[in-house]
């Protein structure tokens, strides 16, 4: 069964989302635009490490922390791109309870194809609130999911969050 999808006009901005055209993959894109952060909901920006949300979530407040460097995998990682990335990761953690929270987070990467990474060739670490029952029918049943909170409320609840 392929994955439906709930139409909902007023989520047009999760599609939206300002990709330049160009060389490099769309995390490369997007950080190296020159757009301002709450065009390309870029939530965190470090000297080694950004945090974005993820356009296609899973659910509200699913965020992406990345080295900016295209790397593919946690060996090619340097000491200070590792350390800050754990960091971040952990900041986010934090920035997700204050801004939503949750029953739980979520904190997973996918390494390869094979693991489900859809962006193999940019190591990311996905973090997502969770909450009980938030996997309910619609999901199971109809293989859709539905999202209450447009990317610019998410962005803007997790900037304010961020410490």
């Amino acid at each position: 069964m392929s994955l439906e999808h709930l139409w909902a006009g007023w989520r047009s901005e999760y599609v939206g989302v300002p990709v330049p055209e160009g060389v490099g993959c769309v995390f490369c894109r997007i950080l190296g635009s020159g757009l301002p952060d709450d065009e390309t909901f870029v939530v965190w920006r470090g000297e080694h490490c950004t945090v974005l949300l993820n356009a296609y979530p899973y659910t509200s407040g699913h965020i992406m922390v990345m080295p900016v460097r295209h790397i593919g995998d946690l060996d090619e990682l340097d000491g200070a791109e590792a350390a800050e990335m754990w960091a971040t990761v952990t900041k986010a953690v934090g920035a997700l309870k204050r801004a939503y929270d949750p029953g739980g987070i979520n904190v997973g990467i996918n390494l390869g194809p094979a693991a489900g990474a859809g962006l193999p060739d940019h190591l990311h670490v996905h973090c997502l609130p969770r909450w009980r029952g938030d996997t309910n029918f619609t999901t199971a049943v109809a293989n859709t999911r539905v999202i209450p909170e447009a990317l610019a409320t998410t962005w803007e609840k997790l900037r304010a969050a961020w410490r």
